[in-house]
This record gives C-alpha cells, sequence and structure tokens, in this order.
C-alpha cells in the first residue's frame, strides 16, 4: 500500500470510529471552503473563473496542497451562475462583484395555501416554478428546451467538480466517501424561496393552522430528496437550519419542530446519517436537538462550548464553533488558545469534529495563517 492510500485508509478510519461512537485517535478536521475562497486565495478573477470549467482542478489542488484537513476541503459550488443565467433565475442571483446570492423573493401568494396543502409538488412545478425562474414562463415546448439546456449546463458542472475533487482526494490521501443527500425542514423550505422569510413570518400569526398543514404536506417531499442511494452514516444527508432562532418558544413547537422530527425520523429509520447545520443561536432549544434520533452531527455557529458538551456531544457529533471572525482578526496565539479551549472542552470524548462556525467565504489577510496554525493544534493538541 503506498503512503498516500495509506493515509488515506487512516482517514477514512478517523470517521467512521466518529459516526460509529467510537474514540478515533485524534479529532477528524474537515472544513468547508467556498470556491469565492479558494478562488481569490488562487490570484484568479472570481466572476470569471466561475464559469471556466478547465480552472476548477487548479484553485482547488492549491487550496488542498496548502491546508490538508482529513476531507478535501473546497466545497462543491451548488450554485453554478450559467445553469441559473440559463434558467432566467430570480432567487439566485450573481452580484457584480461574482458572489451568488439570493434575495428576499417569494413564488407563492397567500390564497394559494389551499391548493399547495392540497398538493404541493403540482403546485411547484405548475406554478412557482415559472414564477422563479422566467426562461419556464413560457409555452411548454420553450421551457423544456430552456430546461434541458440548464440541466445540461448543471451536469456539466457537477461532473466536473466531482471528478477535480475525486482527483485531490486521490492525490493527497484525503478521506474518501460517496456523496449523501441534501433536504430542508418542511418550515425552512417553506420560507427559503415559496413564501420568504418576511411572507411566513406573518403567515404564522394571520393562518397559523395553514403553515402548520403545509409543513406536513412538505414533509414527503423532503424526506424523499434527502435520501440518495448511497446514503449512509458516512454518507450523510445535509440540512441547514433556518428559521428556529427567528420563532418565539410556541411559534418553534407548533410550526418548526414537528414537521423537522419527522423528517429526521424518516432518515433515521432509512439508514442516513444526518449533518446539520445549526445556524444562528440554538442555545434555549438544545433539548429539543439532544433528543433527534440517531447519531446526528450538528456544526453550531454559535453557543456556549461547555453547556453543548453538557446536553448534545455525550450522544451526537459535534463540529463548528470555531469563529472564523477570530481567524480574521486575531492573532496566531489568540486562535491557538481557542482550538485548545474547544479540544479540551468538547473533544477530549471523542464527539467533536474540528470545523469552523460556518463555511469560509475568503482566506485573504491573516486568515489562511491563522488557519494553519489552527490546524496544526488539532493535529497534534487534538490526539487521544
Amino acid at each position: 500500500m503506498s503512503d498516500v492510500k495509506a493515509l488515506q485508509a487512516e482517514r477514512n478510519q478517523l470517521f467512521i470510529d466518529l459516526y460509529d461512537g467510537k474514540k478515533p485517535k485524534r479529532i477528524p478536521t474537515f472544513i468547508s471552503i467556498t470556491w469565492d475562497a479558494a478562488i481569490r486565495y488562487c490570484g484568479m478573477d472570481l466572476k470569471r473563473s466561475q464559469w471556466d470549467n478547465s480552472v476548477t482542478f487548479e484553485f482547488m489542488d492549491k487550496v488542498a496542497q496548502d491546508f490538508p484537513f482529513d476531507k478535501a476541503p473546497v466545497a462543491a459550488q451548488l450554485r453554478h451562475p450559467l445553469h441559473y443565467q440559463l434558467l432566467g433565475s430570480k432567487g439566485i442571483v450573481q452580484s457584480s462583484t461574482g458572489v451568488m446570492q439570493h434575495p428576499e423573493i417569494h413564488s407563492m401568494e397567500v390564497d394559494e395555501y389551499d391548493d399547495f396543502i392540497k398538493d404541493p409538488y403540482k403546485m411547484m412545478v405548475e406554478k412557482f416554478l415559472p414564477r422563479l425562474y422566467s426562461a419556464l414562463d413560457t409555452t411548454p415546448e420553450k421551457a423544456m428546451l430552456n430546461f434541458s439546456k440548464a440541466y445540461l449546463a448543471k451536469t456539466e458542472s457537477w461532473g466536473n467538480q466531482v471528478r477535480s475533487i475525486g482527483a485531490v482526494t486521490e492525490k493527497y490521501g484525503f478521506a474518501s466517501f460517496p456523496p449523501g443527500g441534501s433536504t430542508e425542514a418542511p418550515f425552512d423550505f417553506l420560507a427559503d424561496f415559496l413564501r420568504s422569510f418576511t411572507g411566513v413570518s406573518g403567515d404564522v400569526r394571520r393562518m397559523p393552522e395553514k403553515v402548520a398543514a403545509a409543513c406536513d404536506a412538505l414533509l414527503p417531499h423532503m424526506l424523499k430528496i434527502g435520501l440518495v442511494p448511497t446514503s449512509s452514516q458516512y454518507s450523510r444527508t445535509f440540512i441547514p437550519l433556518h428559521m428556529g432562532p427567528f420563532l418565539n418558544q410556541k411559534q418553534f413547537e407548533k410550526f418548526w419542530w414537528p414537521s423537522f422530527y419527522e423528517l429526521m425520523k424518516g432518515l433515521d429509520a432509512a439508514g442516513a446519517g444526518v449533518r446539520l447545520f445549526v445556524e444562528s443561536d440554538w442555545m434555549r432549544y438544545l433539548d429539543f436537538l439532544e433528543d433527534l434520533p440517531g447519531r446526528v452531527e450538528l456544526q453550531f455557529e454559535y453557543g456556549d462550548e461547555k453547556l453543548i458538551a453538557q446536553k448534545i456531544s455525550s450522544k451526537h457529533v459535534v463540529s463548528g464553533l470555531f469563529p472564523i471572525t477570530l481567524l480574521s482578526t486575531g492573532t496566531k496565539e489568540q486562535c491557538v488558545d481557542k482550538a485548545k479551549y474547544i479540544i479540551d472542552t468538547l473533544g477530549r470524548d471523542g464527539n467533536y469534529l474540528f470545523n469552523t462556525d460556518k463555511s469560509l467565504f475568503d482566506l485573504r489577510g491573516n486568515i489562511a495563517t491563522n488557519l494553519r496554525a489552527v490546524l496544526d493544534t488539532f493535529l497534534t493538541y487534538g490526539v487521544f
């Protein structure tokens, strides 16, 4: 066995042990560095490079060489600009600087709840998609042609990314597992593109029963898209948690939690591990997260490390909590001290996976130097 293959086997075992509830040899490390950060780090133009499939491996390779985490560090780009341009997207657009953004829009009107509850999929296909994508708001023949062009662009981009990530993974011996699925909590999906943050925030007061029924109606769809043929404890379904912290406890318990909990039960019953991105501050809902079925990975954006260790890490896998703002504004010593604090507080029982509190959108300035120092700390101080 080559040295690279031996390293890959060792890294694979770290994640297998972590997800199986066994203490790994050391704390595994995984980070999501966005295309925005990787492209700029390599001195490329952000707006132009996202359109050029020929440079994808180049910037992924450079970042992988400089930041040897246990998995390939550059995240896949789910929002490829050509795909969205061909669709005439209104919900995902590229800014003048090249950043892909999600404006506050809605596609479902308040008087359409009853039809949506009756048949969510039909309403999404026939009504909402043409409102979100102008290229689909035309004759059926033209809509199909435009959809086919956009789908081809998406699959070509995705295939290029998969090949590039695979090549980087084999070159540097990163841990390798098939990709898992991704989905959303039903309430979050309702808020994201259907009713919008503003719209759903009013709906929970104006028509609470319809909001709850809409979440229940969405549940089968969200479960279906969250499962893929490779789903397993090691190929996890990714779910970002959006709206929970913006609801009071009564609203959370009525609208957000019930359908999400059923989604989590369904994923667990199907054998799919889950990775949650716990956005914003969920400290008042830790008891709910603790009760989730299975062994869930929770990447926290904010929180009290000691309280999370007490409530969550004995049952689930905790990640995140290292602030990217500290990487940007702190000294090397401050970053190393924070890494050691997290290791001592969360990492000693073997239930912590190093990650930052959110994806890295920039590597310029002090960030790269501080990130390498933090990674070195986890690779040495995080050994059991």
